[in-house]
């Protein structure tokens, strides 16, 4: 094995530099049997944010449960408030807030993100709640997937049929108020980019209107539930300047415009129902966005009628009356149900009317039968005056 093995290293001639043919039988005699190392898979880890908990506002050595100042005659325990004084007064609406919410520092969670139902904290919203992470209540903004009785408001307050003389307190569950008014403000030149600014700290605003010259706002959210937060986080607090804010419920604009574009919201949000209610593929095809939806109507649509092409409300009519066979598609197991019931029906009834006679000629029949088989026979008369009759008969 030796000289066999020498003499073919002898047979292969040196190599020689800068020669192509020597690359090549050199890549063509050396061989590697390491088998290469698996590639490395990239595995993303999702970082998902721990939840703070909430922050307490205010230390709870230094709060004072004091009853409410008088403004009425009897004191109700039950509501902590005086009766007939639920209007407040000029002293107390001259009065600046203890404290003031701030969304960014004090938001977070509580023992109530753990209970389906559970209300905002008011005491958060003043921005003077002591218990922090604690606390019963949320202690975040509202959004748009909270929703509560109409009876009630975010925070649980009962809801009356009407609003109060001076368009404060919790507000009428007989009318949707998104607009809160706000009063006493400082006027400046910037006096719009100021009111914006603070109050869209509560919520989406859809609209902002500032008169000017009285010093008057009026700012409407996109959810009820961010107005009731709003009014509350901003009674008696101040903007840029050291004003004390006078902040109500607005009523009803009786501006033409503004009428028409409240129900046209309301137009939009049933709009916006039903099609979160209905498939995705139906919904394109009603809005013409599948073009491939519009050149079938165009070509189903005429039912086999040249120059015919059938109103949307023919077309996209659904259930057991619809002429598009497309209409009739998915049908309950009842409604199936019911169709063979009422086909077993008329084929009975076909049935009996193909026979030799009709239902309505064997009861005519019937009756003639019994018709003839009570009359009686006349009696025959014999004798002499058998014809005898007289003229008058």
């Amino acid at each position: 094995m030796a000289d066999v093995e020498t003499e073919t290293a002898q047979s292969i001639p040196a190599p020689q530099e800068g020669s192509e043919e020597t690359s090549t039988s050199t890549a063509l005699t050396t061989t590697n049997n390491e088998v290469a190392p698996p590639a490395e898979r990239k595995v993303k880890k999702i970082l998902r944010k721990k939840r703070r908990p909430a922050r307490a506002q205010v230390d709870a050595s230094q709060v004072k449960s004091e009853p409410p100042p008088q403004t009425g005659t009897i004191f109700n325990i039950w509501y902590n408030k005086w009766s007939g004084g639920d209007r407040e007064d000029k002293y107390l609406s001259q009065t600046a807030a203890e404290g003031r919410c701030n969304i960014a520092r004090d938001s977070g969670y509580t023992t109530a993100d753990n209970i389906s139902g559970s209300y905002f904290c008011l005491f958060f919203a003043r921005g003077i709640c002591p218990r922090g992470s604690e606390c019963q209540y949320l202690h975040r903004l509202p959004g748009l997937h909270d929703m509560f009785n109409p009876n009630v408001d975010v925070f649980g307050r009962d809801r009356h049929s009407d609003y109060r003389d001076d368009m404060g307190g919790v507000g009428s569950f007989m009318r949707q108020n998104r607009t809160i008014y706000v009063g006493r403000i400082h006027v400046s030149d910037d006096i719009e980019e100021v009111v914006a600014r603070h109050f869209a700290e509560w919520g989406q605003v859809e609209r902002v209107r500032v008169l000017n010259t009285r010093g008057v706002a009026f700012i409407t959210y996109s959810n009820e539930a961010n107005a009731q937060f709003a009014k509350e986080a901003m009674a008696h607090q101040s903007l840029d300047h050291n004003e004390i804010l006078n902040v109500r419920w607005a009523t009803a604009d009786p501006n033409p415009m503004a009428q028409a574009r409240e129900v046209r919201r309301i137009e939009e949000q049933a709009a916006e129902a039903v099609r979160r209610a209905l498939p995705a593929e139906f919904v394109a095809e009603i809005e013409g966005r599948d073009p491939e939806a519009r050149k079938r109507k165009k070509i189903e649509g005429g039912f086999g009628l040249e120059g015919y092409e059938a109103p949307d409300d023919v077309y996209y009519a659904r259930g057991p009356n619809a002429v598009n066979p497309l209409g009739r598609q998915g049908l309950s197991l009842e409604e199936e149900q019911r169709l063979m019931i009422e086909a077993d029906e008329v084929e009975t009834k076909a049935t009996e009317e193909n026979g030799i006679f009709s239902s309505s000629t064997l009861a005519a029949l019937k009756n003639a039968q019994g018709s003839i088989g009570t009359q009686s026979k006349p009696k025959t008369t014999t004798g002499p005056l058998v014809a005898y009759d007289s003229d008058s008969d």
